[in-house]
This record gives structure tokens, sequence and C-alpha cells, in this order.
């Protein structure tokens, strides 16, 4: 018999076969692009339960995926779930250590659960891996936060300045500065931040109290 008629008989099962196998994995990409979508978006409107619940479900059919990890703990950071978010955000680090939004979630959740050097710590390792990431104006203010609580004013200044470089509109962020750069001793530059507080928000209570000790100090006599 021909090698061309042998070729007609035999049939190609392993190109079909591979075939296949593509065209399941292309069909599967889109249902878990989908439940991703799905859980960011329900993370965006609010619906923070409801994004936990298909995190968790993405997890248990894929166990190492960081999109997952990461909407995850935002959810929970945004219900008041600290623990949880620790707990989810290190089982991600154990598998992704260079993830620069896990990163964030563990300094975040350390920050709230009060564990400043943990948390500090973090925030530091972000600003390297992600100098400009879409979190990294609340990074520089959560550190600024730190530095109140530990006494290290100077450094607080240095870290609210930075947060509001990145994001100049918060009122409550130039009354946080304000408050670092009193309790330094640097009372015009502390008036100048809270009367910048003042003028994105007139009603700031914390700036218009800070205001006025500030103003009470630097007059003569």
């Amino acid at each position: 018999m021909c090698a061309q008629c042998l070729t007609k008989k035999m049939p190609n099962r392993p190109g079909k076969i591979f075939l296949l196998a593509i065209a399941v994995f292309l069909f599967s990409i889109p249902l878990f692009a989908q439940e991703y979508e799905d859980a960011l978006e329900l993370y965006r409107n609010g619906r923070y339960e409801k994004s936990i619940q298909v995190c968790l479900e993405e997890l248990k059919a894929m166990p190492r995926r960081m999109d997952s990890y990461v909407v995850l703990g935002w959810s929970l950071l945004k219900l008041g779930r600290y623990e949880d978010a620790l707990k989810y955000a290190r089982k991600a680090h154990s598998i992704t250590p260079s993830d620069y939004r896990i990163i964030e979630i563990l300094g975040e959740s350390n920050f709230y659960l009060g564990n400043n050097q943990e948390a500090l710590g973090f925030f530091e390792e972000y600003t390297v891996l992600s100098p400009t990431g879409d979190r990294i104006e609340i990074v520089y203010y959560l550190m600024g936060e730190i530095f109140i609580r530990l006494g290290e004013y100077n450094h607080a200044d240095i870290a609210l300045s930075t947060a509001l470089y990145h994001f100049p509109n918060s009122a409550n962020w130039w009354a946080r500065l304000g408050y670092a750069r009193e309790m330094a001793k640097d009372y015009p530059w502390a008036l100048d931040a809270y009367e910048k507080a003042l003028k994105l928000n007139s009603n700031q209570n914390e700036a218009r109290r800070g205001k006025e000790r500030v103003e009470n100090l630097m007059e003569p006599g």
C-alpha cells in the first residue's frame, strides 16, 4: 500500500486531542476572568461580603490565584476584619512574596491591629517595590500616622507631605500634617497646613482647633 494511502487511513488523533485541550483551556479562561471581574466589581460597588464569597470560591478552584487574594484582602479591610485580612495576606505572601499588593494589605492590616513596626516594614517595602503604585498615597499617609503614634514627628511630616504630594485634596491629611508639625514645634508650617485643610473644608474641626492653638502659641509675649 502506498504511503499516501496509509496517511489518509490513519486518523490524526494526537492533533485532535491537542486541539480539544486548547479549546478547553481557552474556554476556562473567560470563566475565571469573569469571576474575578465580578469580585472586583462587587468590591467597587461596596458589596464586600459578596466579593469575599466570590474570592473564596475562586481560591477553591485556583488556590494560588493572587488576584483573588488581593480583592479578598481589600474587602476584608473594608469590613474591619483585620485579623482575617492578615491571615489570608500571610498565606498569599507565602506563595508570592514579591506581590506588592499583598505587601500593602499586610501593612494595612497590621496598622489597624496596632502592630506599628510590622506595618511600617511592609509599607517601606511597598514604596520600594511600587513607588508609583495605586495605593502609594495611602501607604505614605498610614506611615505618617504610625510615626505620630511613635512620637517621631519629623518623620511623620515627611511621610504625610509625600502622601499629600500624591493626593493633595484631602483636608483630613492636611490637618494631620498640621498636627505633626505642631507637635514638632514647627508652628509657622503647622499653621500653613491647618489653613490648607480649612481651605479644602471649612468644617474640618481638627484643623480649626489646631489653627487656634498654633496662633495662640505664636502670639508675642
